[in-house]
């Protein structure tokens, strides 16, 4: 199978937890990490929606990624954070287990995601990387959500 060049030789990814699976996006997508506050929930909301924040007297919807991948996730603890990024223009906060840490990886070393997981969800998720004795799956945050779910949070 052959790589897709890219315009980048390296990059950094913010690598978090959810559960016990290892995620990361691209640092340039992420606006800031914040410890997660109380969060105010929604009436009929969708099941991923955790709610609302104020942010700096902003209101900013968190999406609980645990959620949204089907993916069991841990109760919220001290350690868990909201990554604020932007998705077609609107301020979403992603909910997550824990922050890990910030690595470099070349584009050599991320595989493109294998066949079995490039249904739907595998539109947002860029590839994987191997990271020593484990894999960090790297997501892309615009594909993510379809315009209409964007429009809905």
């Amino acid at each position: 199978m052959e790589k897709k060049e890219n315009y980048f030789s390296s990059l950094q990814i913010v690598c978090f937890k959810i559960g016990n699976e290892e995620y990361g996006i691209d640092i340039l997508q992420v606006q800031e990490i914040l410890k997660l506050p109380k969060v105010t929930k929604l009436p009929k909301s969708k099941p991923y929606i955790m709610g609302v924040i104020d942010l700096r007297s902003k209101v900013l919807p968190i999406v609980d990624l645990s959620k949204r991948f089907g993916i069991e996730s841990r109760r919220l603890t001290e350690n868990s954070r909201a990554i604020v990024v932007n998705i077609g223009g609107k301020k979403v906060g992603l909910g997550i287990d824990s922050v890990s840490h910030v690595i470099k990886v070349n584009a050599g070393d991320i595989e493109p995601p294998p066949p079995v997981v490039r249904g739907i969800s595998g539109k947002y998720i860029v590839g994987i990387a191997k990271m020593g004795e484990g894999f960090v799956v790297i997501l892309d945050i615009n594909q993510m959500f379809t315009v209409e779910e964007l429009y809905a949070v």
